[in-house]
């Protein structure tokens, strides 16, 4: 079986698919340039494919007025 690609994401790893520290990250997140993580019972997860979306500049519901 071939490695599966996750489709949620720590905040450590995260940051790591923007290839940015944790901090930035984090400051990101808080000042709403990125979008919150989800809650998934006591964890908090952000989605994959909104991470890849924000690089490509695309829209991510709820983001509509942020310049990326």
């Amino acid at each position: 079986m071939g490695q599966i690609a996750p489709i949620a994401v720590s905040e450590k790893n995260a940051a790591k698919m923007l290839d940015m520290p944790v901090g930035s990250f984090r400051n990101l997140v808080t000042d709403g340039i990125l979008p919150k993580p989800r809650k998934i019972g006591p964890y908090e997860r952000w989605d994959a494919d909104e991470l890849r979306a924000i690089l490509r500049g695309q829209m991510i519901d709820g983001y509509e007025d942020v310049k990326w």
